[in-house]
């Protein structure tokens, strides 16, 4: 089995038990069910912003512990300080050490959009999801059949949530529907956990020019937001990065400012 398929094994296995333990009724009852959301491809377009998603996580699969013991609170306030345009924040206890008061916790100290990272599989989670303060779920395609994704996909648009649906190949293009608002390319192989930001370079073409484009995982040099910005990407998620430094909002707010120092260069040089 790949990390992916277990992963995927796991969580049927969970959600199995929380839909018996947290019925969608009482989820329903949390007042976040209600609440407006906030949306993450607006923020993506806002010329004042950097296209940043900065994410908050502890552990990974392929490289262990990150940053165990950071707070929730003080790095999601420190990035949006920093000037990031959102915020990805793992749930995933068993193989990310996340947990959905980590998202609950960064909904009430932030007012931005939230996109909840996990392995999402069922319409169950999507509910889960709104009832902790998420403004957008993920939808990985790989781990989806065509027509699974277009009915969760629907489920969250019901409810008010932006959909970002995750893409490794051209071929999972093939699962685009009417309901996806974000398409995100991971520059990271589920199967072997290799990096390339080439990866987003050699599919953007494909990809419907209607909709927002992130480029994910493996962006550690503020050189490559450039680049990726010329390619024609609005939004760029990075975790790894800022979470295995010892102060990550620290980091996320330097990493921006050269970021912005590139690109003020680069006009200066061809103005």
């Amino acid at each position: 089995m790949t990390i992916l398929d277990k992963i995927v094994a796991h969580k049927q296995k969970e959600v199995a038990q929380l839909k018996e333990r947290y019925p969608i009724k009482l989820l329903e009852e949390s007042i976040y069910f209600s609440t407006p959301t906030v949306s993450m491809k607006e923020y993506l377009l806002r010329p004042d912003k950097c296209g940043i998603i900065a994410e908050f996580k502890r552990k990974s699969p392929s490289k262990g512990d990150i940053n165990p013991y950071a707070s929730v609170e003080q790095v999601t306030i420190g990035y949006m300080q920093a000037g990031a345009s959102g915020l990805s924040i793992l749930t995933d206890q068993e193989f990310f050490g996340g947990k959905n008061d980590d998202l609950t916790t960064a909904r009430k100290f932030n007012f931005c959009p939230i996109l909840r990272k996990d392995f999402i599989i069922d319409e169950y989670q999507i509910h889960e999801a709104r009832s902790i303060g998420a403004d957008v779920i993920l939808l990985i395609a790989e781990c989806l059949e065509k027509d699974q994704l277009k009915s969760l996909a629907a489920t969250a648009k019901s409810l008010g949530l932006e959909v970002l649906m995750e893409v490794h190949s051209k071929e999972e293009l093939a699962k685009l529907n009417e309901h996806v608002d974000i398409v995100g390319v991971n520059n990271r192989n589920l199967k072997d956990f290799s990096v390339s930001i080439a990866t987003s370079i050699n599919l953007f073409k494909d990809i419907p020019a209607e909709l927002v484009k992130i480029s994910e995982s493996g962006i550690n040099d503020p050189n490559a937001i450039v680049k990726l910005k010329k390619v024609g990407y609005q939004g760029f998620l990075i975790g790894e990065y800022f979470m295995k430094t010892a102060d990550p909002a620290k980091t996320c707010r330097e990493f921006i400012k050269r970021v912005k120092y590139i690109e003020e260069t680069y006009k200066n040089a061809i103005a």
